[in-house]
């Protein structure tokens, strides 16, 4: 028996599709946004932080990076509830990329810290700067310019793991697909689909995060 692929029906979902993929969008700018946050944040405290805080920002970043991220997701979805936090769907999802990715981001960045040369926190030190201000001012965009590639492939990669929010029913576009081929039976037309629209929003995201990149290097190297 031959298959007859037809993509002429799927004009009917396309308001699934397109809440789907606005919702995967969503996910990406609020997870990259407060993860890569989070990430400045560890880096900075493994690299050059106070010690107290050193063996806890170790503990959270081992574990996110030797466990799945769908067992992290249910962790907070299903689990947390058993203490009290109840928290939606879309809640859920967000929180669990933003901690995912603060983990990887921290690892990447403390990379790019690391091979800072010793001179400049010396030249901090020297206009009495804070190891803080040191990390602002002085060392943060030249570590970021080293790692900009690698952190954007992480965020990429996050991007694309998002896809198993649908899990917890977030009506992200893998859900969306799943949902339109519940409904069809034409489980080669919607994920073909919902895999091109994927592949788009990778390459999109990957162009966005150049162009950020090459605007915020070129304006640090200007002044």
């Amino acid at each position: 028996m031959s298959y007859h692929f037809n993509f002429g029906w799927l004009l009917v979902y396309y308001p699934e599709l397109l809440k789907g993929t606005w919702v995967t969008i969503q996910l990406i700018l609020i997870g990259a946004v407060f993860g890569v946050s989070l990430g400045v944040f560890c880096a900075w405290v493994r690299a050059l932080g106070p010690a107290w805080l050193k063996p806890i920002v170790s503990v959270y970043v081992e574990l996110i990076r030797n466990t799945p991220f769908l067992i992290q997701l249910f962790f907070i979805f299903f689990g947390l509830p058993s203490l009290g936090l109840q928290m939606g769907e879309t809640s859920a999802a967000n929180l669990a990329m933003i901690i995912n990715l603060g983990a990887y981001s921290c690892e990447i960045i403390r990379a790019g810290i690391e091979a800072t040369p010793r001179g400049q926190f010396e030249a901090g030190a020297s206009l009495a700067m804070t190891r803080f201000e040191t990390f602002r001012y002085v060392v943060l965009l030249p570590a970021l310019k080293r790692i900009w590639p690698a952190l954007s492939s992480q965020i990429v990669i996050v991007m694309l793991g998002s896809s198993v929010v649908s899990q917890i029913a977030v009506e992200d576009l893998t859900f969306a697909a799943n949902f339109i081929q519940s409904r069809s039976f034409r489980a080669f037309e919607a994920y073909f689909v919902s895999t091109f629209i994927y592949l788009t929003l990778a390459i999109l995201l990957r162009l966005l995060l150049k162009f950020i990149g090459g605007r915020l290097f070129q304006r640090k190297a200007a002044r």
